[in-house]
């Protein structure tokens, strides 16, 4: 019996990085476009392999569209399983178009400041990739200091006071939530005997009352480390002021390095909570953390004036809204959530690359003349004629910018007005639930952070594009336009594919609310025999 090649595919987005980044390694830093090279093809064959496992997954090839790869062949929860699905197989594709947008991007400039760019790229994106496909929560945690190790690297690339003084605090948060991650693990091997996800939820049923208590406690601790990733509040602190410092191909990054704590907490929550005798355990919790960091987040929108800081919360905002999505406890709402998260972060990323163009013509004294002008109400009247030619540069900057704002705030026509109406549309026809003050409470919250990002995007645009009369055109580099272009239209065929898009999410979450399926389907992936030399032919 032999293992199909098309199986080993789930186990290709942690090795083709991991290679990849130890060979960059080997390669002198003078030769920045053999480096670039090689990073691109192994990001853009990520791409690949991510698209292949999706089809495979919806296409059902595996049971359940859930495939399951044994490591060194060592059956389940003895060895280390990894588990791919259609939703990690949307979440991997994701990761490879967002770094694809970021490493062309940091082409002409990024990538050439400080050194070992191309390899923490890499190791990035293994830790990310194999976050998402582990099934044994020690890996996880070994996946997750993976992808923190390489980001100390990149948020500090390119150093100077502010990103060292931003990159330390960043640093010092997350070795803290190590520190919880470590001891949350600890006591759930203490109780259970096992970290394999499938296998712990195999044994709730098993505990006594006491274990179930300190199982409880370790969680809530192991919790702690995600949510402090997923900048629930008060633990997301550092989010805008790191976002604001990292060089923009890295703050890209970012945006989706914070959803992977939301991401991990609706697979474990789901898996352990939601039947058997810790069921509802920690969902109010979720739940009202989600509606204070969204809270949150809307009054740090509004009060910022720094769009590295309006695109932090931004990004507070989703992790907000998904996180009380998770503990709202309605299976319709996570389909709809999981669109709303796909579109923010392709907004919020190209915002963040949008950024550093859009600086370019920004003089130190425009935003102090747009405040004196707004102070005291001075009319300024163009002194030039209606029908001035607009360069192309400054165009694109604009329109740019406009399709940013429209999704971030969830206005019409773009991906983030059909996430947003449909949450809304959700909460207010919920299935065999009644309409509740928290439901309300969590409408109110959506509705207000749509009107603190139109009136500080709008604000900001104002300020930028309107507070000079004269503005010279930027020079920019297509390998700058093009990643911006693309999250954004992106975001376009989101809106125009929003049924198909939401069906498969639907799919996609379905499983999640059926521990069982992920429980049969680990406990059935058979190991692989090897036939004796004398039976082959």
């Amino acid at each position: 019996m032999s293992l199909p090649w098309v199986q080993h595919l789930i186990l290709a987005p942690v090795l083709v990085p991991l290679l990849c980044g130890a060979l960059l390694i080997l390669i002198n830093e003078r030769r920045h476009e053999r480096k670039f090279f090689i990073n691109l093809v192994s990001t853009v064959s990520l791409l690949v392999i991510s698209l292949v496992l999706l089809y495979l997954s919806d296409s059902e090839y595996w049971p359940d569209g859930i495939g399951v790869y044994l490591s060194a062949n060592w059956a389940a929860p003895f060895g280390i399983v990894l588990l791919v699905d259609r939703l990690t197989a949307v979440m991997m594709l994701l990761t490879s178009v967002l770094a694809i947008a970021s490493l062309v991007f940091s082409m002409s400039r990024w990538s050439r400041i400080g050194v070992h760019f191309h390899s923490l790229f890499q190791f990035l994106l293994m830790g990310i990739n194999g976050a998402f496909l582990t099934n044994d929560l020690f890996n996880l945690f070994v996946f997750f200091e993976v992808m923190l190790a390489a980001s100390y690297g990149l948020v500090l690339h390119g150093y100077n006071t502010r990103r060292i003084r931003a990159g330390m605090q960043y640093i010092v948060v997350n070795l803290l939530a190590s520190f919880f991650f470590l001891i949350g693990v600890a006591l759930i091997y203490a109780t259970t005997g096992t970290l394999n996800m499938t296998d712990l939820a195999a044994r709730l049923d098993l505990l006594a009352a006491e274990d179930l208590v300190l199982l409880k406690i370790g969680v809530v601790i192991l919790a702690l480390a995600f949510l402090t990733k997923s900048a629930m509040w008060p633990l997301g602190f550092w989010l805008p002021t790191t976002y604001s410092a990292a060089s923009p191909p890295v703050a890209a990054m970012m945006v989706l390095m914070t959803k992977i704590g939301v991401y991990v907490l609706l697979r474990l929550w789901l898996l352990l909570f939601s039947d058997g005798p810790a069921a509802g355990f920690g969902f109010d919790l979720l739940l009202w953390g989600g509606l204070a960091t969204l809270a949150f987040g809307t009054i740090g929108l509004l009060a910022s004036q720094e769009p590295g800081r309006m695109a932090g919360y931004a990004a507070v905002i989703s992790s907000g809204t998904l996180l009380a999505a998770v503990g709202y406890g309605q299976p319709e709402l996570i389909n709809i959530a999981l669109f709303y998260m796909i579109s923010s972060t392709l907004a919020v990323a190209a915002f963040l690359l949008l950024i550093e163009l859009v600086e370019r013509i920004r003089t130190p004294g425009a935003a102090m003349l747009a405040l004196t002008m707004e102070a005291f109400a001075v009319d300024d009247k163009p002194d030039e004629p209606v029908g001035v030619p607009i360069p192309g540069a400054l165009a694109f900057l604009g329109l740019a910018f406009a399709g940013c704002a429209l999704v971030i705030t969830g206005l019409p026509p773009l991906s983030g007005f059909v996430a947003k109406f449909g949450l809304m549309h959700t909460l207010l026809n919920p299935q065999g639930m009644s309409t509740s003050m928290v439901t309300w409470l969590m409408l109110t919250l959506i509705v207000l952070s749509g009107l603190a990002g139109i009136i500080s995007l709008m604000r900001f645009g104002v300020r930028t594009f309107w507070a000079t009369k004269h503005t010279t055109a930027p020079h920019l580099q297509r390998s700058e336009v093009a990643p911006i272009t693309a999250l954004l239209l992106l975001c376009v065929l989101l809106t125009a594919q929003a049924g198909p898009t939401v069906a498969y999410l639907e799919r996609s979450a379905e499983p999640l609310h059926q521990p069982g399926l992920y429980i049969e389907r680990i406990e059935s992936a058979p190991v692989i025999t090897q036939e004796p030399l004398g039976e082959r032919t």
